[in-house]
């Protein structure tokens, strides 16, 4: 490696995510997942609520979400969490170590949500 590019590498510096960075990521990928959960449907539930720990490179995110009912609750979860992990990851080059997504509240069809 020439020594030019040697040295470049070392004064590069360092760079942060603040954690509101992180929280809008996640909370953008809830909504993206529950997408097609909420068609057909008079209302939506409300926004994701999103909280995000970083520790060095790992971060560690929990997503309070509202879920139609009925639905496959354990599927449309499932689609959080695994939406929530790429997207993190590959916006913020972070290693997302835990995804817990709490089920807050069940919005049957016939309500409309909120």
């Amino acid at each position: 490696m020439p020594a030019v590019l040697a040295r470049s590498r070392t004064r590069r510096g360092s760079l942060r995510i603040a954690d509101r960075v992180f929280v809008k990521t996640a909370a953008r990928a809830a909504r993206e997942a529950l997408d097609g959960a909420w068609v057909g449907r008079p209302g939506r539930g409300a926004p994701p609520k999103v909280s995000v720990a970083v520790s060095g490179r790992t971060a560690t995110v929990r997503v309070g979400v509202e879920l139609p009912f009925p639905a496959a609750l354990a599927v449309l979860a499932g689609a959080v969490r695994d939406r929530v992990v790429e997207q993190v990851t590959a916006l913020t080059g972070t290693r997302v170590a835990e995804v817990t997504v709490v089920i807050e509240r069940l919005v049957p069809a016939t309500t409309g949500g909120k």
